[in-house]
């Protein structure tokens, strides 16, 4: 089962590798890494995608809250909660191809941030759902080059990741 799970933690040297090296040393996988820093400077948030059973969840969550820089842990996927990515896309757009590729982001609320004689840079945002499904719909030879930022997320209604 895939969890989000969202730190708050001291914006230190060295925080983020020490969740990260809790999570290498036990075999955890992180499948996505999101952080920067938050509205108070002296803070970071951290969003983590990873997959476990709601034990090996437990373990992580507990195993995070023993750490010293760590401030709260909070498995988003407790509860309702809205979880967004980013990902650019740098597509070939010559011929006919072009327009194919602009209506193509159209179609994915997507927006063109680069455009030159031979290529558009296609920016997304949404879920991995969105994505796989835009990747699928365009010519995997079309695709030149893919970023992806990783997921953020926050819980929906009052719940909070706060002091």
């Amino acid at each position: 089962m895939k969890n989000l799970i969202s730190i708050l933690l001291e914006n230190e040297p060295g925080a983020l590798s020490r969740v990260v090296a809790l999570f290498s040393a036990r075999g955890y996988n992180i499948e996505s890494l999101s952080v920067s820093t938050t509205q108070d400077p002296s803070l970071s948030r951290m969003t983590i995608k990873t997959t476990g059973s709601d034990e090996v969840i437990e373990q992580i969550t507990k195993h995070l809250n023993r750490l010293i820089d760590v401030v709260k842990v909070v498995n988003l996927t407790d509860d309702q909660f809205i979880e967004r990515e980013l990902i650019l896309i740098k597509v070939r757009a010559t011929g006919k191809n072009r327009e194919e590729m602009k209506r193509m982001a159209e179609i994915f609320r997507g927006s063109i941030v680069d455009v030159t004689d031979k290529t558009y840079t296609i920016e997304l945002t949404g879920n991995e759902n969105k994505f796989l499904a835009f990747l699928t719909a365009i010519d995997e030879d079309s695709i030149i080059e893919v970023a992806r930022t990783g997921s953020s997320g926050l819980a929906r209604g009052e719940r909070s990741l706060s002091l």
